[in-house]
């Protein structure tokens, strides 16, 4: 009996990987509302560029570009809304930083900064999953304390900036949705 129940179990489990069948149309957005994900996103990218770039300002980190992709591409989710983007990747910067300064360049400290990262901004309320890269990145680039104010604070700063002004040209978008 002990035996059934536990297949019985597994085959539940396994049941779980065929997922479900969509209830919800895949939707499109309206081509003003493309054109502004566009526009913003180019802006972004290019005034963290520009800083980095000409001004010899590090202003870039790719996981900011994942960031872009929520905040223009996005508007609406949770995960994109001002207390998620910048909190999410200070907090995970602050833990990347600190893993590597603890334990450097390791396997297992990567892996263990990435996921104390997801763990703090679960905790915290302040999830964005570019935020779990941020953390990577830090550790992978022996970065320094500096890390967390530029380009990760500061540029997530200016992202989402860009993204109160450019997402709020459309009539159909308002951001943010809510600050806090």
């Amino acid at each position: 009996m002990d035996q059934s129940k536990e297949k019985g179990a597994v085959l539940k489990y396994l049941a779980k990987f065929k997922g479900q069948k969509r209830t919800t149309p895949l939707v499109s957005p309206v081509p003003t509302d493309i054109l502004i994900t566009l526009i913003g996103a180019f802006l972004g990218i290019a005034i963290l560029s520009i800083l980095t770039l000409e001004y010899m300002t590090p202003m870039l980190a790719t996981p900011l570009g994942a960031s872009a992709v929520l905040v223009f591409g996005a508007p609406d989710a949770p995960l994109s809304q001002p207390r998620n983007v910048i909190l999410g990747h200070a907090l995970s910067a602050i833990v990347g930083v600190t893993t590597y300064q603890i334990w450097g360049i390791h396997w297992w400290s990567v892996t263990l900064g990435t996921s104390l990262a997801v763990l703090v901004m679960l905790l915290t309320k302040t999830t964005h999953p570019p935020g779990g890269a941020t953390a990577m990145f830090a550790i992978l680039n022996a970065a320094k304390p500096i890390y967390v104010l530029t380009p990760i604070i500061a540029g997530s700063l200016l992202l989402v900036l860009v993204g109160i002004f450019v997402n709020n040209l459309s009539p159909n978008r308002n951001y943010p949705r809510y600050w806090y």
